[in-house]
């Protein structure tokens, strides 16, 4: 299978350039997002790319678009490339992974939820037994579920890591009514979306969410519950006080972790096998997922 790392000349003015994505201009209020097969861990794209992956999450953003519609509205216009006036070279690289989005100005907020504690959220409960400001129970281990998903805002920054925030911060910066309806809307959509993967044997751990605004209309952007922005687990493999195998680049962190690369760049070459299974993990989310959202 090929793997798409660079996007080619498309004749449109490129707006950005991300870890995966890169964003076209489509006229004054239309976007062209592509979704490359790089791959970032630890916020360094790595010289080799896992194949497929930017369709495995265009693809799965469409679902969830779809899925979630009646929650939030989003940008989503279309993933057809037709009449785009697009050269008929580059169809064949950027079908499946590209979707055709309303022009929104983005919230600088990252609206994480967390389900479960995990990642950066547990090693917070145990020194403060709280996470972003919100008090915790005590007694919760790794992978513990919470009573209840949490909301625990980021201040994005693109030219660095977010800042995790208290959610006063963020009303602070965009007022209540913003934060209110961020808020609420996030929550909504993770369970929602855990509802949904609980069918499809999968544990949604956490997951984060953009919005932007369109006129005065706020609506969600970027991508949605891809493997990407969410921590996906096995439902057969959980156990709680032990950490759980994501379904994503899990395998890529575990490896460069047992080599002990510094996390600085250059990233380190990934062998095949490692590559190939990263690959496989994207394409089982997905199509666990199809089978309860198509």
């Amino acid at each position: 299978m090929n793997c798409l790392l660079e996007v080619p000349d498309l004749g449109l003015r490129r707006l950005h350039r991300g870890k995966v994505r890169e964003v076209f201009e489509l006229g004054a209020d239309r976007l062209l997002m592509v979704a490359t097969d790089r791959l970032s861990a630890f916020d360094v794209v790595f010289p080799q790319g896992i194949p497929g992956k930017g369709r495995v999450l265009t693809q799965m953003s469409l679902l969830w678009f779809r899925a979630t519609e009646h929650i939030v509205p989003n940008h989503l216009i279309q993933a057809d490339l037709s009449g785009l006036g697009l050269p008929d070279h580059v169809l064949p690289l950027l079908e499946g992974r590209s979707m055709v989005v309303r022009r929104a100005r983005r919230i600088d907020v990252e609206c994480v939820v967390r389900g479960y504690l995990a990642g950066s959220g547990w090693k917070e409960y145990q020194a403060s037994r709280s996470v972003c400001g919100v008090p915790l129970p005590e007694g919760l281990r790794l992978s513990s579920r919470l009573p209840e998903p949490i909301f625990t805002p980021a201040l994005k920054n693109d030219a660095g890591h977010d800042e995790n925030v208290p959610e006063s911060r963020v009303r602070a910066v965009y007022g209540d009514a913003v934060t209110d309806f961020i808020k609420q809307r996030s929550l909504e959509l993770y369970r929602f979306a855990s509802r949904a993967a609980a069918r499809a044997g999968i544990i949604l751990a956490d997951t984060k969410f953009e919005y932007g605004l369109v006129g005065d209309a706020i609506v969600l952007i970027d991508e949605v519950f891809t493997p990407d922005s969410s921590r996906y687990w096995p439902a057969d493999r959980y156990q709680e006080g032990a950490p759980v195998d994501s379904l994503d680049k899990q395998p890529v962190r575990d490896y460069v972790e047992r080599i002990g690369w510094n996390k600085q760049p250059p990233a380190p070459q990934l062998p095949d096998e490692l590559i190939a299974e990263t690959a496989r993990r994207y394409e089982d989310v997905l199509e666990r997922l199809r089978r309860v959202l198509a």
